[in-house]
């Protein structure tokens, strides 16, 4: 029995599976509010009740893995590897959230993805990753002949770079708050929201009573996008704009960083919540504005992944080839 997870700043996804015929087969799988317990340990109680000893385990977590151990970027929890194999008396491997997703990836239906771009694969070249949920993660996924390795990166971090005049204004208005201003700051939901504080803040567009309400009492990412999904606030929509070109800009950078000709697959929680956004041609625009390389670039396919448990399949996928 496999048990793998996929933990982030948010949620948790625990599952267990087996493999049979190179297929996993899931026999359960759950999902957890992180805010509703004081660890991961907690969580792992929670599922595993009287579950049989489990002969493999891998966890996708959304923070670096150092030493084998994991402190979760925008949740304060530590996950150490060997920790881990004493609670469990079985080998578990440790992978950043986005190595996860990557390993996923090959396990995916082509129901699975939406396709921003049919391009023009390169079944021979390398791909890339980017998921925007909490925070923004990304990765290469290099090809070796046999399928392609995601590499553990912790780039949602390195600096924001502008691309037009109204965000080098947003640039400079971060800057003032928070001093350095990463990717994961601006792409990712709370990066939505100061999107929108930005281009009230600054004037440019004003603010409705009801929609102020809502955000305040909700999740406030999620407000916006789904105000400016429904055309009910200005603002909102505005800012989702905004921030559905940041992220073709930089879907774009990683597409020409790792020459992902095979494909610029987008992953994280919010890319299928905003699906009707990402096909109304801003972002694409966005993608291949890059000067001497568009014409490459208009060829790179991108897709949306659409299966909330990619990650959680590629965990299990792991402990499946390389740990059982």
């Amino acid at each position: 029995m496999i048990l793998a997870a996929d933990v982030g700043a948010t949620n948790a996804r625990l599952g267990l599976f087996e493999f049979a015929r190179q297929r996993l087969i899931p026999t359960v799988v759950h999902k957890y509010q992180n805010r509703d317990y004081k660890s991961f340990d907690a969580i792992l109680d929670a599922f595993l009740g009287t579950t049989p000893k489990v002969t493999s385990a891998c966890f996708g977590i959304a923070g670096p893995v150092l030493d084998g151990k994991v402190h979760l970027t925008n949740l304060n929890w530590i996950i150490d590897q060997r920790e881990c194999e004493s609670r469990l008396a079985t080998t578990v491997a440790l992978l950043n959230d986005m190595e996860a997703t990557g390993y996923g990836i090959s396990q995916l239906r082509p129901d699975d993805l939406l396709t921003l771009n049919p391009g023009v694969p390169d079944e021979n070249a390398s791909a890339a990753l980017i998921a925007s949920g909490t925070g923004l993660g990304e990765s290469a996924l290099q090809c070796n002949g046999l399928g392609r390795i995601p590499v553990p990166a912790e780039a949602g971090h390195a600096d924001f770079a502008p691309n037009n005049d109204l965000e080098s204004e947003l640039l400079l208005y971060l800057r003032k708050r928070f001093g350095h201003v990463s990717w994961d700051r601006v792409l990712s939901g709370p990066g939505l929201y100061l999107i929108y504080e930005f281009l009230r803040d600054t004037g440019q567009t004003a603010e409705n009573p009801e929609i102020a309400k809502r955000i305040r009492t909700g999740d406030p990412g999620a407000v916006i996008s789904q105000a400016a999904l429904e055309n009910e606030c200005e603002l909102c929509v505005r800012a989702l704009n905004v921030f559905a070109s940041i992220y073709g800009s930089e879907s774009g950078n990683m597409a020409l960083r790792y020459l992902a000709r095979a494909g610029v697959y987008l992953g994280g929680g919010i890319a299928p919540k905003i699906r009707t956004k990402l096909t109304d041609g801003n972002f694409m625009q966005a993608f291949a504005a890059k000067g001497r390389m568009k014409a490459m670039l208009e060829l790179v396919p991108v897709y949306v992944i659409l299966n909330d448990q990619a990650a959680l399949l590629g965990a299990a996928h792991y402990a499946a080839t390389k740990l059982e």
